[in-house]
């Protein structure tokens, strides 16, 4: 499966963003998942959901982003609000058929997009 980020941009602190992951195949067959990297940071996980949409949180995100599936769009999307100077990082959406999705560990997800950036203005 292939898949392409998007909805990245510029926004002040406390705004809100909505990226969208669009997959080249049957979404439904995977977990995906939204993982973020800051300069000079290793890439953290954000949110995932799964096939079945249950959904799963970073600590740092929970409260603030919503992940969401849309499959007979094979689209996920992740909405970003309140968001903080923090959270700006480079964003991708990956792709997991193992049961270990949940863990959050990106060794666990199999197929990843090229990523768009955030950033967010104090």
């Amino acid at each position: 499966v292939q898949l392409q980020a998007s909805g990245g941009g510029l926004v002040q602190a406390g705004g809100s963003l909505r990226l969208s992951c669009a997959a080249s195949e049957f979404i439904s067959n995977y977990h995906i998942g939204w993982f973020r990297q800051a300069p000079g940071k290793e890439r953290e996980f954000v949110a995932t959901v799964s096939r079945s949409s249950a959904t799963y949180y970073a600590d740092s995100v929970k409260g603030r982003f919503t992940i969401s599936r849309h499959n007979t769009k094979n689209t996920v999307y992740l909405q970003m609000s309140s968001l903080k100077p923090e959270d700006t990082a480079f964003y991708y959406c990956a792709a997991s058929t193992s049961v270990a999705y949940s863990s959050g560990r990106d060794s666990f997800y199999k197929y990843w997009g090229p990523g768009t950036q955030v950033t967010v203005s104090s």
